[in-house]
């Protein structure tokens, strides 16, 4: 296997590979956001505030 198959297959690998991880992202924040029992952050405009 030369270069000119090997760049391509890693091109197509990492963008793969990209892709899943923006998926299972996506997935998993759209389930915590649909969950009343998760924390909210800090930065949430409606969040307790821990400072007084």
């Amino acid at each position: 296997m030369d270069l000119v198959w090997l760049l391509p297959l890693l091109a197509l690998g990492t963008i793969s590979a990209v892709l899943i991880f923006a998926i299972v992202s996506k997935a998993r924040v759209e389930e915590r956001r649909t969950d009343p029992q998760a924390p909210k952050s800090t930065l949430a405009a409606d969040a307790p505030s821990s400072r007084r």
